[in-house]
């Protein structure tokens, strides 16, 4: 049981999409299709080589998926349809097409840092069966797309007001923000790791640009993209009020907030600073100085260096 638990919330949340009204039919399709995706695309290389890796292909293009089936198939007003679709395709796409470049390079070839972590906490934890754990990863991140990460979209989407209401502005404003963060804060760290691999210097930190408020500005970004999608759900889980039962509408409400929980944890602790870390301060001397004086999620001023 202690392999299996981790998969209960999101088939919950799985369950609580297809006992809609609203998103019953969309949410069997997106269900079936994120499964079919991941076991071919995450679960068998999986199960080929040993790495968990595999899981930052299928994820980012199971938003891209979302994207699409929302497009084709929801029945709100046009121009939200087309906007959150859009959302969910540049977002997937632009980390999708960036995972299929790293596989064409070589590079999954090796386990990335942030899964050689997970599989030391599984053993921390007295998980030794190494092989059923990833496959159980690999299947909660296709559980993930089939329940809270397509929330917004279909809730969004289900609504057919001519009216945009100023949450959702908000919340659109939110989000390309955020995108443009994250895509810069990407490009920030890419442009600074190629500048030391030129120079011979492989082992520095980067602390320009938006990293000199963050340590990590790409994930802070990537939690506020998800927030602007949550937002901008909100006038549109209002008027799901009228078409779901109480006890739906107040459970999908719930999984708008859990979905912003589920990021934070998985971007901090999961997948993404917490792991990134314990390697970075390993690997490079002055990380130790940089963590004591940059705020590690929230940007936000550096801090005096403490003494020596």
């Amino acid at each position: 049981m202690k392999y299996f638990s981790p998969l209960f919330p999101f088939i919950a949340g799985w369950l609580l999409l297809l006992a809609s009204e609203s998103f019953s039919a969309l949410s069997l399709v997106n269900g079936f299709l994120q499964l079919v995706l991941f076991a071919f695309v995450v679960c068998l290389p999986i199960a080929l080589t040993g790495r968990l890796s595999y899981v930052d292909i299928g994820w980012p293009w199971g938003l891209v998926l979302i994207g699409v089936l929302t497009f084709l198939f929801a029945e709100g007003e046009l121009i939200r349809v087309a906007l959150v679709s859009m959302a969910y395709i540049f977002a997937g796409g632009r980390m999708g097409i960036g995972a299929l470049k790293m596989w064409q390079t070589g590079f999954l070839k090796r386990e990335l840092p942030r899964y050689e972590y997970q599989k030391k906490r599984w053993l921390a934890a007295g998980k030794s069966n190494t092989k059923l754990i990833m496959q159980v990863e690999g299947i909660l991140q296709g559980l993930a797309n089939a329940s809270f990460l397509a929330m917004p979209a279909f809730i969004i989407a289900s609504n057919t007001s001519a009216t945009i209401s100023p949450l959702e502005i908000i919340g659109a404003v939110i989000w390309l923000a955020a995108f443009i963060m994250e895509s810069v804060a990407d490009k920030q760290k890419h442009t600074f790791l190629l500048a030391m691999r030129r120079s011979g210097e492989r082992h520095s930190v980067c602390n320009i640009g938006l990293w000199r408020y963050s340590r990590h500005p790409n994930y802070f970004a990537e939690w506020m993209v998800w927030n602007g999608l949550i937002i901008a759900s909100l006038p549109s889980w209002f008027a799901l009020y009228q078409s779901e039962s109480t006890c739906i509408w107040v459970l999908l409400g719930a999984g708008l907030v859990y979905l912003s929980r589920m990021m934070y944890t998985t971007l901090v602790y999961y997948t993404g600073a917490v792991p990134a870390e314990y390697y970075s301060a390993q690997k490079r001397p002055a990380y130790r100085a940089y963590q004591a004086t940059t705020n590690r999620f929230f940007p936000g001023p550096q801090k005096p260096s403490p003494p020596p």
